[in-house]
């Protein structure tokens, strides 16, 4: 059995120290009544709710099993809706040194590389109100990371093997228990919270795929011609075949190319970080265009990844009120869509904004209930069309492959017209290029969860939650 590959050093200019004291979430508005919340994962979705939560005056100690903080060789996609929430916690300067901004995301056929699709992005993206990233994961990880560390508690090689939902605490492997007020899991697919949230164990379903995961130099690109326009151009690139499918595209400021490879699972586990054979993945896509062959002629190693699949949950919140999931722990995405760090993101702004309201004790449960409420469609709707993509860029070749290709064609060349200054609907519902549907893209990509949050308090939370403090302060004599 391999080992399980080093995690990655950040790049360089991934920095945003000194950020959380420049920025100022919520207004300024605290908390009058401070919690201590154990966070149980230091992943993306665990370091966005540190700070969201810590900046809205709550006491945080985050919980991880590994020995170190980092993470392994992947590219991610930033999408607008939380490259929005980025910018406003200070994190411009920093995603704009280190990231590449997509100037349009392309299907390709598999034999030839003929192009069947086609969405500009760059600029076009700026309509949902924020820019469009491609990203190192390790470079985000050390964002967050940076962002939540001054004002949290760490407790690495700390493996959670019990909670007790009552007191609430945890138990470590050590024996050691740490108590706090609300514990919050973000310790992903796998969740240990998540079983005692549910009262039982919730088996994933196998999607029949697997991944390999690899990135390569693009120096080496820029000396090919075939090659070189992948760098020159950075475009998100999908080759689509029969039961599989390439997603590529440039991180690192195009210093280096990101390879997703999905194929039918042979034998792969679930884990971000198990080690595949770069032989057995040029083999397995071996019938691609010269192209994708050259790509791979340039991998040395890669990761292998199972596809899991989870439906929604029943609840995502104990019934004590003092435990609650988040990100991967209550809604794994398939990549298919490149939403799932995104969706962990918002979960975590939405229950700092819910949380900096907190006054009395009363309103823990209350305030973890509208944060499901709020999350719950839009996470299971996000999980839907994740799956639909599944079926979209797998299949057979014949006369359902042939009527996808002629609907994306279709975008495509009224993506052109448009492009070109013509007046076009490009309204395009239920397109089989999804980034292709104006209708689709604006629920994916405009949404904002301060502003969902800030609406939901003015119409609803105001009124049944906020109105919990106000009695405790009469009952107490306060008022």
């Amino acid at each position: 059995m391999t080992s399980a590959p080093p995690r990655v050093a950040a790049h360089e200019f991934a920095n945003a120290k000194g950020a959380h004291e420049r920025t100022n979430l919520y207004n300024g508005r605290k908390a009058a009544l401070q919690l201590h919340i154990l966070i149980v994962g230091c992943g993306l979705g665990g370091l966005a709710a540190a700070h969201c939560l810590a900046k809205a005056g709550h006491r945080i100690t985050c919980i991880e099993a590994a020995s170190s903080i980092g993470e392994v060789g992947a590219g991610i996609q930033v999408s607008p809706n939380v490259t929005r929430l980025l910018h406003r916690w200070g994190l411009q300067d920093a995603l704009r040194a280190i990231a590449v901004e997509p100037e349009a995301i392309v299907f390709r056929r598999y034999k030839d590389g003929s192009r069947v699709g086609y969405t500009k992005w760059g600029d076009q993206m700026l309509r949902y109100g924020a820019p469009y990233y491609h990203i190192h994961r390790a470079d985000f990880h050390k964002l967050l990371f940076d962002l939540a560390e001054p004002s949290m508690t760490l407790r690495l090689k700390s493996t959670v093997v019990s909670v007790d939902p009552d007191s609430p605490s945890v138990t470590l492997a050590s024996g050691e228990v740490i108590k706090g007020d609300l514990i919050i899991g973000a310790d992903g697919v796998k969740s240990v919270i998540q079983q005692t949230v549910l009262g039982r164990v919730n088996p994933a379903r196998p999607t029949g795929d697997a991944a390999y995961r690899c990135i390569i130099p693009t120096s080496v690109m820029m000396n090919d011609p075939d090659l070189k326009p992948f760098v020159d151009t950075p475009e998100m690139t999908g080759w689509m075949a029969p039961g599989r499918h390439v997603m590529a595209y440039c991180i690192r400021a195009k210093e280096e190319y990101n390879l997703v490879l999905l194929h039918p699972d042979d034998g792969s586990v679930e884990s971000w970080t198990a080690e595949g054979s770069a032989d057995k993945m040029r083999a397995d896509f071996a019938d691609f265009e010269p192209r994708v062959q050259k790509l791979l002629s340039h991998v040395n190693s890669t990761l292998k990844w199972r596809l899991m699949d989870r439906l929604p949950l029943e609840k995502w919140i104990h019934d004590s009120g003092r435990v609650v999931l988040l990100g991967d722990a209550c809604h794994p995405m398939l990549p298919y869509r490149a939403q799932g760090s995104a969706m962990a993101i918002e979960d975590a702004a939405v229950l700092g904004n819910l949380f900096s309201r907190l006054s009395h004790a009363s309103q823990i449960t209350p305030l973890l209930r509208a944060y499901e409420k709020l999350r719950y469609k839009r996470t299971a709707d996000t999980q839907a069309s994740s799956r639909l993509n599944q079926t979209i860029f797998h299949l057979e070749d014949g006369p359902e492959q042939e009527a996808r290709d002629a609907s994306m064609r279709a975008a495509m060349e009224a993506e052109f017209r448009m492009l070109n200054g013509e007046d076009v609907d490009l309204t395009l519902d239920d397109n089989q290029n999804q980034w292709a549907d104006r209708k689709k893209n604006e629920l994916q990509f405009g949404y904002d969860a301060d502003v969902v949050v800030e609406r939901f308090w003015a119409e609803v939370g105001e009124k049944e939650i906020g109105s919990l403090g106000q009695e405790a302060a009469k009952v107490n004599g306060r008022l």
